[in-house]
């Protein structure tokens, strides 16, 4: 019985994930495994699979022990990003959860040298469930997670931040499971499109361990609304086209506070006048969760302790 849970306590580390490559308007720029030291890559390399599982941790920013990364990715405003996850099963293994995405400015350098600590982030982009339920779930047959960059995006040194939350057992305080990876972009063009100095966020720091989104049973009531965490999509992206992947409808944001007077925001990310902000009163509804075996073991999962008593 006790190599049965032993085993079961296995299975989730196994599943566990990092970016294995990007693609950026169909070319692929490949990261390095854990533990290797591989070519040089534009995808900051984790030193761990595991998740991180504090909003308070540093390792939220861009994963754990997240090093920088000796090349770039060149991009243009508009260009279509994949982001392939996976783990050392194959492919990425959870399945409840949403996907985010979010920039930050390293401003007149390259990102080479940039120290993730002191970005100041902007959503771009965010999925919860379309038709077919968690756009998570899509990543199990090996697909990437997909969005565009901003079609309206000025040019400049940025630092993507992709981010999978796993709400498996969110329903516990610090159940939680969040996995991020940075990459490092050079983006060309002439437009002017950037965040307003309220839509920009610390990491961590923008989320709370009791968001909604965050502290959340998936599988009791999968019908409740889903509250993204952090700051809504910046007011730009809807206006010049971007983002993608989103829910079937908007999904209910938190308002976030604006950063102290004396928070220094990106020195060249441009600040537009503040736009109307699209509505945050709709809601992303759920679809009744079939509960396939392997939600049904991690559901299963979180009344294993009474095994070691």
């Amino acid at each position: 019985m006790k190599f049965a849970v032993l085993s079961a306590l296995i299975i989730p580390v196994a599943g566990h994930g990092w970016v294995g490559s990007i693609a950026v308007a169909g070319k692929t720029y490949q990261g390095n495994g854990l533990g290797t030291s591989g070519s040089a890559s534009c995808i900051r390399q984790v030193d761990t699979n595991s998740p991180v599982t504090s909003v308070s941790d540093p390792n939220l920013a861009c994963g754990p022990n997240a090093q920088l990364a000796q090349d770039v990715a060149n991009a243009n405003p508009g260009d279509s990003i994949d982001v392939n996850w996976v783990s050392t099963a194959g492919a990425w293994f959870h399945d409840v959860g949403p996907l985010l995405t979010y920039l930050a400015s390293c401003g007149s350098a390259s990102c080479t040298q940039f120290d993730a600590s002191q970005a100041m982030w902007f959503k771009i982009q965010q999925s919860g469930r379309d038709a077919n339920g968690w756009v998570q779930a899509e990543l199990n047959s090996g697909a990437p997670a997909n969005f565009t960059l901003p079609a309206n995006l000025a040019p400049g040194n940025y630092l993507l931040r992709h981010e999978i939350i796993a709400l498996q057992n969110g329903v516990s305080p610090g159940g939680a499971e969040f996995y991020a990876s940075c990459s490092q972009l050079v983006v060309a063009g002439s437009e002017s499109g950037g965040p307003t100095q309220s839509e920009l966020v610390k990491l961590p720091g923008a989320y709370s361990a009791t968001d909604p989104g965050i502290l959340v049973d998936v599988y009791t009531n999968p019908n409740a609304p889903y509250t993204f965490p952090g700051p809504p999509i910046a007011a730009f992206v809807a206006q010049g086209g971007g983002g993608g992947n989103a829910p079937a409808s908007p999904a209910t944001t938190p308002a976030q506070p604006q950063p102290s007077a004396g928070t220094t925001s990106p020195s060249k990310t441009p600040t537009l006048s503040p736009p109307a902000a699209p509505s945050a009163s709709g809601t992303c509804v759920l679809r009744r969760n079939v509960l396939t075996p392997k939600k049904q073991w991690h559901r299963s999962l979180r009344n294993l302790a009474f095994f070691s008593k």
